[in-house]
């Protein structure tokens, strides 16, 4: 291999491009590569979403609470940045859905939304005689005859278990994940493993019985499905950061424009003024920047026109006084057909027991959604008394929090629309053809969780790694 220097830099200092660092640096120390490392973050911090508050002995997280355990690549780098000792398990327990002003258990044997188990769902009173019936209509109704053709995750299982499950329980679990309408977001970009049951068993309620092993199944004693890291997500960042010795590491500088070089090197225009050189890039950020920065090629017009959604994060701290009835649970999700603002609320002193000081309670609510989107530009105030009074049909609360910490992510929420998985393919060839050693990676484009962000940083370092060969 050539010996000469190949600079690459990471725009964007959010989980997917430190984690595009570590392993870079990782892949630079193993194998002794003429590697030039810089990361570049556009704010003075790095993390993105991931922020962690610690008021008065809380562990209040304001962005991502959480992963799957399931998805391992975060869990992994956990423990590789030597922080095996602070994964926790969420506690488990009974969660509920608010619909018709009053909190339904979700059915035993329900997984995301779909009945696995017979009794429990035929015993709910979450639905309708009609709409238990309609849905056992899966076990006759024949495979979708669309070949792999995407459609909406709102068409899919409208289709296979009629509209009343769909509102009162799978649009609540699937639409909170990414903030959005489930009649837009692409089946085969979000849930793309239910396009592969209906192909393998036709039936969506055999399918899902048959693949899903007992401990992820709602029923009996369930095995906690999510792991985060006891002292804050944010010290798992700071940790990654402490790793990074051989990275040079970049906060508040903003990149404006890339620039293709008539050697095949880049050019990275910053806000500031500043030129940078650059081999190989990695672009992390928001898919919004990433049209700005590449605007002079129309390979990256779709981002343009990809939306995302606005929400926000209202966290309530209390003494345990405070909260009249109790609480027997992790939590709820929000029916859509529910008058109210809020879209779920998390338990979190009962679903993370390390999240509170004893004695005291910590409720975490989400507003904001597709098409609902006004609530996060109201006054700290109004969404602290909006979000109280939707709490109060269902519980009661005595006084105001003893704090609170409103997060208003704008524009935050990548809408991975039907027909996503096409458009981001012809923007990430159409760039691979024009700007090659250029790759994009993030929550834009192939999964929004932690994990999902993690795996895409891992394979943007062997596509740097293929392209400098």
């Amino acid at each position: 291999m050539n010996k000469e220097t190949k600079r690459i830099v990471i725009i964007g200092g959010g989980i997917t491009g430190l984690t595009a660092a570590y392993y870079l640096q990782k892949e630079k120390r193993n194998a002794q590569l003429p590697y030039e490392i810089t990361l570049l973050e556009g704010t003075d911090r790095l993390g993105g979403k991931i922020q962690t508050d610690t008021t008065n002995g809380f562990v209040i997280e304001r962005g991502p609470d959480s992963f799957l355990a399931r998805k391992e690549s975060a869990a992994r780098l956990v423990k590789e940045v030597g922080m095996e000792d602070q994964l926790v398990p969420n506690s488990t327990g009974q969660a509920f859905v608010l619909n018709n002003d009053q909190l339904y258990p979700i059915p035993g044997g329900a997984v995301m939304g779909i009945p696995t188990e017979l009794s429990p769902f035929i015993s709910t009173k979450l639905f309708s005689l009609k709409g238990k019936s309609r849905a056992a209509g899966d076990l006759i109704l024949p495979r979708t005859d669309n070949g792999n053709a995407d459609q909406s995750l709102g068409l899919f299982f409208r289709r296979r278990l009629g509209n009343e499950v769909v509102e009162n329980l799978i649009e609540p679990l699937l639409s909170g994940i990414y903030a959005g309408d489930i009649d837009k977001l692409s089946l085969m970009s979000t849930f793309p493993q239910f396009s592969e049951v209906e192909k393998k068993y036709r039936s969506l309620i055999l399918g899902m019985k048959k693949t899903t092993p007992p401990s992820r199944r709602s029923s009996g004693k369930k095995k906690p499905a999510f792991l985060t890291v006891k002292s804050g997500l944010q010290s798992f960042v700071r940790s990654i950061e402490e790793q990074l010795t051989d990275v040079h590491i970049r906060k508040s500088v903003k990149v404006d424009q890339i620039k293709r070089n008539q050697d095949s090197s880049y050019t990275l225009m910053t806000t500031s003024g500043e030129e940078l050189k650059a081999d190989s890039v990695v672009i992390t950020t928001p898919h919004q920047q990433v049209f700005h920065m590449l605007r002079d090629h129309e390979e990256v017009a779709p981002l343009e026109e990809m939306p995302s959604t606005t929400v926000a994060t209202v966290a309530m701290a209390f003494p345990e006084e405070a909260i009249k009835k109790a609480m027997d649970g992790t939590g709820f999700v929000v029916s859509r057909n529910a008058d109210y603002t809020i879209t779920a609320c998390t338990w979190t002193h009962r679903k993370w027991e390390h999240a509170a000081p004893k004695g005291k309670v910590l409720l975490r609510c989400y507003v904001g959604r597709a098409g609902k989107e006004e609530i996060v530009d109201k006054s700290d105030e109004e969404i602290v008394q909006t979000v109280l009074n939707d709490l109060n049909q269902i519980m009661e609360i005595e006084g105001h929090p003893e704090f609170y910490r409103i997060t208003r992510w704008r524009q935050s929420m990548p809408q991975y629309e039907v027909g996503h998985r096409e458009r981001i393919n012809h923007v990430m060839s159409g760039i691979e053809q024009k700007m090659p050693g250029v790759f994009l990676a993030g929550a834009s484009y192939k999964g929004v969780g932690l994990p999902d962000c993690i795996d895409q940083g891992e394979e943007a370092v062997k596509l740097v790694r293929n392209f400098l060969k």
